[in-house]
């Protein structure tokens, strides 16, 4: 019984999140961020001011339901990986499975990038993201948080999705810079290509 009304209970805290996201977008979309109060947000989604503020810590949050889960997944991506399994290959793998995908249509996607607050939001969520992982990698690899390797990975993985985005085969080029990273720049077909002036004439 217990694990029954656990369980109906959160669906129902999903379905409240979910509902608060989906107001919010559409009201933020019609009328602008900076057009739309909190409190309108909790009418549009037929719940209290109050159990808004319990879901979410503010007015920018309410677009980023899946902040908490994508941070999730990504240090689960190096704590969960499979046996014998680098953390390089296993952020690579979970990169290329879950932030490829090309999503420059989608209603949150272009509210985002045209709202400057939501912008800078997302970038603070995602420097927390970079230290969550920064935190697990550390933890996998014995070394400190702050060490160039630790840090620098962090950084390239949560960087990549943009570079891999903006190709025309999001997947294989989100694939081909982890094997930069991993290789090396002597590795790369461009690596033979390179022009030395002077030297070249």
């Amino acid at each position: 019984m217990t694990g029954t009304t656990t369980g109906r209970r959160e669906r129902k805290k999903a379905q409240t999140r979910q509902a608060l996201t989906d107001a919010a977008v559409r009201l933020f979309t019609e009328r602008g961020f900076d057009n739309v109060g909190v409190r309108e947000v909790a009418e549009a989604a037929d719940v209290s001011l109050s159990t808004l503020f319990k879901h979410f810590p503010g007015k920018e949050a309410l677009v980023f339901d899946l902040d908490t889960d994508i941070e999730s997944a990504l240090v689960a991506a190096v704590r969960d990986r499979a046996p014998g399994q680098t953390v390089l290959h296993a952020l690579r793998d979970h990169m290329v499975r879950t932030r490829t995908a090309v999503l420059t249509d989608d209603p949150t996607f272009v509210l985002v990038e045209s709202t400057p607050a939501l912008r800078d939001y997302a970038r603070s969520m995602w420097l927390r993201h970079e230290k969550a992982l920064a935190a697990a990698l550390a933890e996998a690899t014995g070394l400190a948080r702050e060490d160039p390797a630790v840090a620098g990975l962090a950084r390239f993985t949560l960087e990549s999705p943009s570079v891999a985005r903006a190709s025309e085969d999001p997947a294989r080029t989100m694939h081909d810079l982890f094997t930069l990273l991993e290789h090396g720049w002597a590795a790369t077909p461009l690596a033979g290509r390179e022009y030395h002036p002077g030297r070249d004439g």
